[in-house]
């Protein structure tokens, strides 16, 4: 039978694991693996995907990835022991070893030390949800600084130690394996082979540690000093486990430290340990991990192929077991690296056949097979499992409710519409209205002194109604980005967010994306420019790229002034049908286009879901303060650049005329003969009026530029007499649909780049068009 014929709460051993690729290769990272033991804990409310318990974590895969999985049924007894291990020093406590060159656990042999003028660098490793960002920071402090990773736009963050400025630690992104599935997977295996780091600190989750090893292991064979931090091992001792660190160290050939990154524990004695392995270049004792009877055919394999790439791996400076390892598992980037001949590819072709022959597994399966192996004997010698901790409780009870059948949806727009309310209308929207006046209150001042020195108008005109007038009302949005992130940030690292991705992944499969996609598709009903920056969450550069071009089709709340501007001047009576039939509209049209999307742009079906639920956890207060800071920081270096600048050229083209004299009539301004010339091109959708141009063109720095500027061109003249109803719903659809501010295309361009940010402008105004065409057309035709 296969995975998806199991039923909720039943268990059973794989047998076979189907599929091929880098999808093949992800299920068996994440240890899916013939003989594995698992129980289907739960359907997803839609039915698909589904969750299951396996190597003591939760992974969810979608119910078509299930069927390539063949099982066979076992007992809940079974289960259960295959997943207990108690350690053999149960009763006995062991001390950590203090640092000194007798310990235990350092490797004299081959030393190398470091000139003492080098720069000690480390690549900080771990998977997703083990604590990797809470550590950088305790690690580094305020030592960071922020960017991406060389042709890419991962984020690369990194810091030197806190007392140690020689030393320099850059933050990998999190992952499961080193196997190239994802861009972070790849990012994160180029870094270590091509910057070639001093030594590599890796984090585990001590409470999921059988899951975690498997990276530790690859990480290992890269024969990199290293050192590993047992991180949350508060947590472990809490609910009655142990793990016997020097046994651990002897089984693993490196330094192994335990921690708790959240409480600061350990983290001191992590830095002496990281600074020794790496400034005397003590290599890991065991890069070798093959049972000599389990997985002899295995160990011959991978020693076979040493000696036949060997010259190969030196040329190409990759580690030759690192190498051999991922030439059998079939990756095609180390292939590339190593360039065979055809001669050499044949004898590869081989040795793994042989290895199949024998090992009666396929390659892949069996070398993860080995791995994992290695792993369940290193915790039964060396982990007293800790009884079912009160997190997992906790969070067993509560995804009865938030992930339930019938209440997952409603509770999850419940929280939505709640953070949404309390950032626009409570917290941000208070913080929001401080700041305006705080920056009127400047404007004001700044505006006496610049009238009782004299100061020429021009300049005057510039600073006050250009500068001011433009940043200051971008600068205004900065609480409710920043109240927003909040939110965001307390709902990922809680966990909710995982689970948020699990229930909608079918309803958003539809339209060619992914459950992980929902979220910067909400946050974008809130502002733009933080829902393209979430989507660096999203693992698939397709369903990434696909997603950025969607969001500015959800309507943001900078677009609200526009809607209630013309429902009060010519829909009163219907303001709030009105208001949710845009909103409505918006996500019509953005489904229309992702549709389009999945036909041509982004062919193909989105990245299988396939990813771990992590228990919920309370989030740490300075790690959500430092992202909060970044997040408002980034959005001001970056963002505000680009609103500085086209602030200018705004106030420029509407203070000036075409003789280049500053003029107080903006009729005969550089902006009213601009407007005029694109005057035509809007006279279809019933905006033939210059002075509606300008305000959309106003528009493209802030959408509340758009009330503003309509207020100052109709002062004399009210709108509704000038405008009918028909035109009037017009502009409403087009401001709906038509480019974002200059905020979000600038978030755009640093994710897409400079052509994609310019295209996504034309696509924007044309989308707008059509859509106002219709709308106004079948206004025309009703005698609306």
């Amino acid at each position: 039978m296969t995975l998806k014929e199991l039923k909720k709460g039943e268990c059973a051993v794989v047998k076979t694991v189907g599929g091929k690729g880098a999808l093949r290769q992800h299920f068996l990272d994440m240890g899916v693996i013939p003989g594995a033991y698992l129980k289907l804990t739960k359907f997803a409310p839609m039915g698909d995907p589904m969750e299951l318990e396996i190597h003591g974590y939760s992974l969810t895969l979608r119910l078509a990835d299930a069927a390539k999985i063949k099982v066979e049924k076992c007992t809940a007894k079974e289960f259960i022991q295959n997943e207990k291990y108690e350690g053999e020093n149960e009763k006995e406590k062991i001390e950590h070893p203090g640092l000194g060159e007798d310990g235990k656990y350092h490797v004299k042999e081959g030393e190398n030390p470091l000139p003492k003028d080098a720069v000690i660098s480390f690549a900080l490793a771990g998977n997703q949800n083990c604590g990797k960002t809470t550590l950088f920071n305790q690690l580094t402090g305020s030592n960071q600084h922020v960017g991406n990773f060389p042709g890419v736009t991962v984020d690369k963050k990194s810091g030197s130690i806190i007392g140690h400025p020689e030393t320099l630690v850059t933050d990998l992104p999190g992952i499961y394996s080193l196997s190239p599935y994802t861009a972070e997977e790849i990012v994160s295996r180029q870094f270590i082979l091509d910057e070639h780091p001093a030594g590599i600190i890796n984090i585990v989750d001590a409470t999921n540690i059988e899951r975690n090893l498997y990276l530790t292991l690859q990480l290992l064979e890269l024969d990199v000093p290293m050192v590993l931090a047992l991180n949350m091992m508060d947590e472990v001792k809490g609910n009655g486990g142990s793990i016997d660190i020097n046994k651990m160290e002897d089984m693993l050939g490196i330094p192994v430290v335990p921690i708790s990154a959240n409480k600061n524990e350990g983290v001191h004695e992590l830095i002496e340990h990281a600074l020794h392995v790496a400034k005397y270049q003590e290599r890991p004792g065991r890069t070798d991990f093959c049972d000599k009877e389990h997985d002899a055919p295995v160990h011959r394999a991978i020693h076979s192929m040493m000696h036949l790439i060997e010259d190969h791996a030196q040329k190409a400076n990759v580690p030759v077991r690192f190498a051999a390892t991922k030439i059998i598992e079939g990756d095609e980037l180390i292939l590339k690296k190593l360039d065979f001949s055809k001669n050499e590819l044949k004898m590869i072709e081989h040795i793994i056949i042989q290895l199949e022959e024998e090992r009666y597994l396929d390659h892949s399966a069996a070398i993860a097979d080995m791995k994992f192996s290695f792993i369940k004997n290193l915790c039964r010698k060396t982990v007293v499992k800790p009884r079912e901790s009160k997190e997992l409780k906790r969070s067993r009870a509560i995804d009865k409710i938030l992930t339930g059948k019938y209440t997952a949806i409603p509770l999850f727009a419940a929280i939505m519409a709640l953070v949404f309310f309390l950032t626009f209308n409570v917290i941000g929207g208070t913080l929001q209205q401080l700041m305006e006046s705080g920056i009127d209150f400047l404007t004001g001042k700044l505006n006496d002194v610049f009238i009782a020195c004299n100061l020429n108008e021009v300049l005057r005109s510039l600073v006050i109604d250009g500068i001011c007038a433009g940043v200051g009302s971008v600068l205004s949005f900065m609480p409710i980005i920043v109240t927003l992130f909040l939110f965001l940030s307390i709902m990922e690292d809680s966990g909710y967010i995982a689970r948020v991705a699990f229930f909608m992944d079918k309803l958003l499969r539809k339209i060619g994306l992914s459950g992980r996609s929902i979220v910067p598709l909400l946050i974008g009903f809130g502002c733009t420019v933080p829902a393209v920056m979430a989507t660096r969450t999203l693992p698939s550069k397709r369903d990434r790229n696909m997603t950025i071009l969607l969001t500015p089709f959800m309507s943001c709340t900078a677009k609200l002034p526009v809607y209630a501007f013309f429902v009060s001047a010519f829909f009163p009576k219907a303001g709030g049908l009105l208001m949710t039939g845009l909103y409505l509209f918006s996500i019509l049209t953005g489904i229309l286009v992702a549709f389009l999307f999945r036909g041509t742009l982004f062919k193909g079906e989105p990245v299988p879901f396939v990813m771990e639920l992590p228990n919920y956890r309370m989030p740490g207060v300075k790690t959500t303060c430092r992202l909060l800071w970044e997040k408002a920081k980034d959005f001001a270096t970056r963002a505000f650049t680009v609103i500085f600048l086209a602030t200018i050229v705004i106030w420029f083209l509407q203070s000036f005329d075409t003789h280049l004299t500053l003029t107080s009539d903006i009729d005969k301004s550089i902006l009213a003969k601009i407007a005029g010339i694109i005057t035509p091109v809007f006279k279809p959708i019933g905006l033939g009026d210059w002075r509606l141009v300008t305000s959309v063109v106003t528009g493209v720095i802030a959408k509340e530029s758009v009330v503003s500027t309509l207020e100052i061109l109709f002062s004399s003249v009210s709108i509704s007499s000038v405008l009918s109803s028909a035109s009037a719903m017009s502009m409403l659809i087009f401001c709906l649909l038509y480019v974002p501010c200059v905020a979000a295309i600038a978030a755009i361009r640093r994710e897409l780049g400079k052509i994609p940010a310019v295209l996504v402008i034309f696509w924007q105004c044309f989308v707008a068009w059509i859509m106002a065409f219709l709308v106004y057309s079948v206004c025309m035709l009703c005698g609306i």
